[in-house]
């Protein structure tokens, strides 16, 4: 990849003290955009690891079985009343969850068919020592070694938390839980009898999982059980228990079980991550104390020092309890690698807003990941725990899941390739749906769904098990054939075409068309003053004296784009909408500035009607009187149609009848009118005028494409193919099918009216309309921008159509634009082979594509890339898959007339070419992307004619100017070279 030593030059992770990772922010700031932003195809190291996770009392239930004692959260859970904003009680505790006490087995097949290497659970503490402490519970203990057999006999790596949150009733209440200094001896004695028992079968063991949650709202909050309000005094004085009781284990295992045993210690630590609200030094410095407060809090005391950061000693005070210089070098080093749990259990739910010191928190993984590395002298990383979650609704189409997974997957793969971070397994969370702790039942994170109200608790594969199983078979996301770009070039004759809405009109006469004569005060006002009662004899109007179309032209010609599409205005044309009042002027500047484009070899594309936002560009007295929901404005189009062929038509050869008719704004009535009047204009024109003007027409309709969120799911793919025919086929199918509306809409709109109180009537063409409508068309015109994600499962109420019963779904790996399009660049091949397999082997033209910049011209090199790979993906179609494609139009022209989306930019009445303009023109001038092994292409155009002959062609007039000083000069010398002659004879 040629990105990745770029990247890696800006900056590896830095070894050194505490603090270094201060630089992430500005680090990750300097990047190449949008080349960093890119999804990366590229695999995983060989032997990466990947696993899923659980724990005990998320999924076991079983709560009072096999002499199980309870737990703080067992407790917690049975209160009669809970806190507010706190774990509900009663049945939304973990009493049954699961149930993966009764259901080992079950559980363990769900890996094999995953194909995990490893996978994460947690030992429940009051099941193998229900009071926390001797005597040990015998069928607590066979439960645990069952699971390690068979996920032996599986070849499953176990990765054992000796402690998730679970701690034993007993201890809380003889000691006060973690607040008590005797925990760390109690907890090394747990631990004891599990490395004894446990421990010739687990390589890897976690002392105890996310500090920060149990020590702050265990006992400083009282948010999570034990519950305990005791304020940030209490919060960190368990936190300091903690750490203590973490190192006691270490240096157990190492001392006494790792010569014969040969495992790995370390302890699960959660993280959010934190952006500064800007990039000031104040603001960065703010953010690194947020960390610090929270992984740091523990992760320096174990990876650097022994101490706590210096952040929480300076602000903190005699809050934060002293460890002695003894403790400090006990706890420093003790941990094997860094074990990381990032993602929803902490991230915008159990962070304390005043943690984050007034920063804005973010989800990037990987800047995280770069941070740990430059912070803690790049240490080997565990992403140990790692998802997203949905909807406890949701079933088992989980595309938001899948795509968060995605990105998370993603980032991690980009830390390791780009940043140099050294990860080395990846556990998602979790491998099936449980009691989500504070949260209850009303999320779900599992691969597997869990139906809580049955009785048998199968586990059923979701999507996101099919997108995690690929992506471990593959170890990530390789590069494929699709992914990549393909050399080549398109036909001769390809249309090239640029895309302004409304040209800009400016009628204003030139000075040459002034009759009164000035005379110039030199002497004291310095200006032009008018001579009253004198006039010169007037001239005829002339095109050139337009100087806003000669600007225009100009420009376009700098482009050298072969073809710009406009659309008229209906509005002004015929401010009543008929004939009764012509703006002869505005049609005579049409007239000039098509003529002025065929004059520089530039097709005017020109639409009749493009719908804008007042009165939808239609005149006055026809949106007063219902617009196209009115059968007379039919006619009232055919009649301003004829108007503009026979005004226009000398010139225009390339007409389109409606631009982009708005699908989400047009009622069924307003589309059947809009049909039949786009019709009668292509049958119109083919009968009066395409003999004599020998041009073309049809209709450009809006088409971004529609994907199913979860590709493996038959109801998403459903989805997508209803929101096509209602997007698409609604105005599409009765032109270049079969006369009529699809059967899809019918059948839907047939079983939403039967079964709810909508009433939407979808009209029907008689047989005569069905003939007029069918087949007009010459070509299929497109406007495509984006690609949208659909699914059937409701998600997010605010993204969901009731109507059509779709949820728009985004896939956050993608890039975004300002105004958060999707770039999807193969979108638009999947569209174009769409259309063929659809209405067969039409000629296609894409007339518009582009996307907005907000101004900002970081966000053009977004452009650069957008139009290279869109035109790439195009040129795909074309070579692979047969499409008839004959244009390509990028949106837009300007900033003037198209905010945001120009290939120039507008400022101070200047414009500006973009460096995505100079791009495109590059494109152009190469008719596509030729490589080495392309072969020349030789249109006819270009072998009847020398490749010195375009100069000349497009340069006449200088070539005109210059002949005639070459003739004035010959001239002159002759006339110098006959006087001389006779002066000499003369005084001869």
């Amino acid at each position: 990849l040629p990105l990745l030593p770029v990247l890696l030059v800006l900056g590896q992770p830095v070894l050194g003290e505490p603090g270094q990772g201060a630089g992430t922010w500005s680090r990750f700031a300097r990047l190449p955009y949008p080349q960093d932003q890119l999804f990366l195809h590229d695999t995983f190291p060989d032997g990466f690891l990947w696993g899923a996770g659980s724990a005990a009392y998320q999924t076991e239930g079983g709560w009072r079985q096999g002499g199980k004692g309870a737990s703080v959260w067992d407790t917690f859970a049975h209160r009669p009343a809970a806190p507010p904003g706190s774990v509900p009680p009663g049945p939304a505790g973990g009493d049954v969850a699961s149930d993966s006490y009764n259901n080992l087995y079950r559980d363990a097949e769900g890996l094999r068919r995953l194909g995990v290497s490893h996978y994460r659970f947690s030992l429940a503490w009051a099941r193998l020592l229900p009071n926390g402490t001797a005597p040990l519970n015998p069928a607590g203990l066979a439960h645990y070694r069952r699971l390690l057999g068979r996920l032996r006999e599986l070849g499953v790596e176990p990765v054992v938390t000796l402690y998730h949150w679970d701690l034993p009733q007993g201890l809380q209440d003889a000691f006060g839980g973690w607040a008590s200094p005797v925990l760390p001896r109690l907890f090394r004695d747990y631990a004891e009898l599990c490395f004894r028992h446990f421990g010739g079968q687990v390589r890897y063991w976690l002392t105890m999982d996310n500090p920060y949650v149990v020590a702050w709202h265990g006992y400083g909050t009282g948010r999570l059980p034990p519950g305990v309000r005791g304020g940030p005094r209490l919060g960190y004085r368990a936190a300091h228990h903690l750490l203590q009781a973490h190192a006691k284990v270490w240096h157990l295992y190492n001392d006494h079980f790792r010569p014969t045993q040969r495992g790995k210690v370390s302890i699960a630590l959660s993280s959010h991550w934190i952006k500064p609200q800007r990039m000031t030094e104040k603001d960065i410095k703010e953010c690194q104390k947020s960390l610090d407060f929270v992984l740091g809090w523990f992760a320096k005391p174990i990876f650097i020092d022994g101490d706590y950061p210096e952040s929480m000693r300076s602000n903190l005070s005699s809050l934060l309890p002293e460890f002695s210089e003894v403790e400090k070098k006990y706890i420093k080093g003790t941990a094997d690698f860094f074990a990381l749990s990032f993602g929803a259990t902490l991230s915008f739910q159990l962070l304390d807003s005043h943690m984050k010191f007034q920063q804005l928190e973010s989800i990037s993984l990987r800047q995280l990941l770069y941070w740990i590395s430059s912070e803690y002298n790049n240490p080997q990383i565990f992403i140990v725990e790692n998802s997203w979650f949905v909807s406890g609704s949701t079933k088992r189409d989980d595309a938001k899941y899948i795509y968060y997974l995605k990105k998370f997957i993603m980032e991690t793969l980009k830390a390791i390739r780009y940043d140099g971070v050294n990860v080395f397994g990846y556990t998602v969370w979790s491998l099936l749906d449980g009691f989500e702790w504070h949260r209850g039942y009303s999320i779900r994170r599992g691969l597997f769904y869990v139906d809580f109200q049955s009785h048998d608790k199968k586990l059923m594969p979701k999507s996101s098990v099919l997108f995690y199983q690929k992506l471990i078979e593959k170890n990530g996301f390789p590069p494929l054939p699709e992914n990549q770009p393909i050399e080549g070039i398109l036909p001769c004759g390809f249309a090239w075409g640029i895309v302004d809405n409304y040209i800009q009109v400016d009628t204003t006469p030139a000075q040459f068309l002034d009759s009164n004569v000035y005379v110039w005060d030199v002497h004291q006002t310095k200006k032009l003053i008018k001579v009253d009662g004198v006039f010169t004899s007037k001239r005829k109007r002339q095109c050139v004296d337009f100087a806003a179309i000669r600007l225009q032209i100009s420009l376009l010609q700098e482009m050298h784009v072969t073809h710009f599409h406009f659309s008229l205005k209906w509005s002004l044309i015929l401010p009543l909408g008929n004939l009764s009042l012509i703006n002869h002027t505005l049609v005579h500047y049409y007239q000039c500035f098509a003529s002025e484009l065929l004059r520089v070899n530039i097709t005017p594309v020109v639409a009749l009607w493009q719908p804008m936002a007042e009165n939808q560009e239609l005149p006055v007295s026809l949106a007063k009187c219902g617009a196209w929901e009115n059968p007379e404005t039919v006619q009232a189009f055919v009649e301003y149609a004829k108007f503009c062929f026979t005004s226009l038509g000398d010139h225009v050869k390339f007409w389109i009848t409606m631009n982009e008719p708005s699908v989400k704004n047009l009622t069924y009535t307003a589309g059947h009118n809009l049909l039949k009047a786009h019709a009668k204009a292509w049958h119109l024109y083919d009968k009066e005028f395409r003999r004599s003007q020998k041009g073309k027409i049809s209709i450009a309709l809006q088409a971004d494409w529609v994907e199913p969120a979860c590709p493996f799911s038959r109801n998403d793919q459903e989805v997508a193919d209803r929101i096509l025919e209602f997007d698409i086929g609604w105005l599409a199918e009765p032109i270049f099918g079969n006369g009529d509306y699809p059967q899809v809409m019918r059948a839907w709109l047939h079983r939403r009216n039967s079964v709810d109180l909508y009433n939407f009537h979808l009209p029907y063409f008689s047989e005569d309309e069905k003939k007029l409508i069918q087949g007009s068309f010459d070509f299929f015109a497109l406007s495509h921008y984006t690609t949208t994600l659909v699914g059937w499962e409701k998600e997010d109420a605010l993204k969901y159509d009731h109507y059509l019963e779709v949820q728009m779904i985004n896939d956050i790996t993608w890039l975004h634009s300002p105004g958060r399009a999707a770039v999807v660049p193969w979108g638009l091949r999947k569209l174009l082979k769409w259309v063929k397999s659809k209405y067969g082997d039409v000629p296609i033209y894409v007339m518009a594509n582009g996307i907005d910049d907000g101004q900002n011209m970081v966000y053009d090199k977004l452009r650069v890339y957008y139009i290279q790979n869109y035109i790439n993906e195009a040129l795909k179609a074309y070579t692979l898959d047969n499409v008839n494609l004959q244009g390509y139009f990028v949106y837009s022209f300007n900033d003037k007339t198209a905010p945001k989306y120009g290939l120039y930019s507008y400022t101070a009445n200047q414009y500006e070419p973009k460096p995505s303009m100079k791009h495109y023109r590059e494109i152009i001038d190469n008719n596509g992307f030729p490589g080495p092994k392309t072969p020349e292409l030789l249109c006819r155009e270009e072998i009847a004619s020398c490749p010195e002959c375009h100069f000349f062609r497009t340069r006449k007039s200088l070539l005109a100017f210059i002949s005639f000083i070459f003739v004035a000069f010959i001239v002159t010398i002759f006339f110098i070279t006959y006087y001389s002659k006779r002066v000499e004879r003369r005084y001869k």
